[in-house]
């Protein structure tokens, strides 16, 4: 049993059609129904139902599909291995940020690229579900993501907790005094909640917030796009309460802040990456500079 042949169901199974895995892989569909064939007499099974328009695994096939999966994250691990030995501190860094925590980015990308110029870089936006499932599918090489997540797949190092503060149109005038107010206050605005797009996360802890003391927001606004709900702000739609660092380079004129005089709200955040997958010397290094 050859890799190619595997390689060659496992495309089919994942693209569901002989079609969609000939153009993947740049072949023709004969040689490639031929090869799917040939292994299935080769083992004795069917692998794949046909009765369908789109190709379902069969009880072997899901066996196999999970093996040669398994198989084939070994071998891609062994590459970057091998490479990672020989090449050293070179290639691409794939990092993934929720965009409330991209202030933990700039200044560290600028001193890494000072240690390891030869390192480039890809970065991928996301909510934290987004982000994780971008590590398991190994589109990227580590993530900073906000809290709750489920981490059993991964290794993580836990970024200082930061408080959320509210953020209201500039022009909106608030019962306390000076730069705060109070949780009741807050629930008789109309309130723009960032949400994740799947998956419970601040969006639910901040509802239970106002639930602990007898309040019941009025959330006219829910989005994953903490940008959109600051534009939002500034034009006077609503206000909104978010992690205090998303407004560190906040260049908004008509937003004012202001801090929650008798609520904690603290946000969770960490750098994560996949337990089960070979981490390179520069993920490692860069991994080194939050700790």
């Amino acid at each position: 049993m050859d890799l190619k042949r595997l390689h060659y169901f496992y495309t089919i199974a994942k693209e569901g059609q002989i079609t969609k895995a000939a153009k993947k892989l740049h072949i023709n569909q004969p040689p490639l129904s031929k090869s799917l064939k040939d292994l299935e007499i080769e083992l004795g099974v069917t692998l794949l139902d046909r009765n369908h328009r789109r190709l379902h695994l069969t009880e072997a096939g899901e066996v196999l599909f999970k093996k040669v999966e398994t198989l084939f994250s070994h071998i891609d691990d062994t590459v970057l291995e091998v490479k990672d030995t020989g090449e050293g501190y070179q290639g691409k860094l794939a990092i993934g940020c929720v965009k409330t925590c991209f202030s933990n980015i700039p200044e560290r990308l600028k001193q890494f690229r000072i240690n390891y110029p030869d390192i480039s870089f890809k970065l991928k936006e996301g909510d934290s579900y987004i982000l994780a499932e971008h590590l398991i599918n190994r589109d990227i090489d580590l993530a900073i993501v906000r809290l709750p997540l489920d981490l059993e797949p991964f290794e993580s190092v836990h970024l200082p907790d930061e408080n959320y503060v509210a953020v209201l149109p500039s022009d909106w005038k608030n019962e306390s005094k000076g730069n705060a107010i109070s949780m009741d206050e807050l629930s008789k605005h109309p309130l723009m909640l960032l949400h994740r797009i799947s998956g419970v996360g601040q969006y639910e802890v901040i509802l239970e917030k106002f639930k602990r003391h007898g309040l019941e927001p009025n959330i006219i606004l829910e989005c994953p796009d903490v940008d959109m709900i600051l534009d939002l702000v500034n034009a006077g739609v609503g206000g909104s309460i978010i992690p205090q660092s998303t407004l560190s380079n906040n260049k908004l004129r008509n937003i004012k802040t202001l801090n929650i005089n008798d609520e904690e709200i603290q946000s969770q955040s960490a750098i994560i990456w996949d337990k089960n997958r070979y981490l390179t010397k520069s993920a490692k290094r860069f991994i080194e500079m939050f700790q």
